[in-house]
């Protein structure tokens, strides 16, 4: 499989005042981007911040020779932000944690999103 070269992944948004307000934060491994956490402050959610995040995130992983992502949420506002940026359902436990069902999704990354 040779080396997975992971490499931690963080893209931060900063309101005009400089204060956070959306993040995510995962690694590139085996040319593959996994984002671990995404967040966005709940008085900036339905803004399009969790897309320019993926966005980010994607061509960074670009960068780094990445030719997939893939990611999991228990959310379905994280499932609709997830679909919206053209991630697919892979897989999913139900009842994972507490009645909540884990999704996985998958994307494959294409240079024509760089930029």
């Amino acid at each position: 499989m040779g080396e997975p070269n992971r490499v931690e992944l963080q893209v931060t948004l900063h309101d005009a005042d400089g204060n956070l307000v959306a993040g995510a934060f995962g690694f590139t491994i085996w040319n593959y981007l996994y984002i671990q956490w995404l967040w966005v402050a709940e008085g900036h959610r339905r803004q399009g911040l969790a897309n320019r995040l993926i966005a980010e995130a994607e061509n960074r992983a670009l960068e780094r020779g990445c030719s997939g992502a893939w990611i999991d949420t228990f959310s379905e506002a994280g499932l609709g932000a997830y679909l919206k940026a053209g991630y697919e359902v892979f897989g999913e436990l139900p009842n994972f944690a507490a009645g909540q069902a884990r999704i996985f999704l998958r994307k494959q990354l294409e240079t024509t999103n760089k930029g």
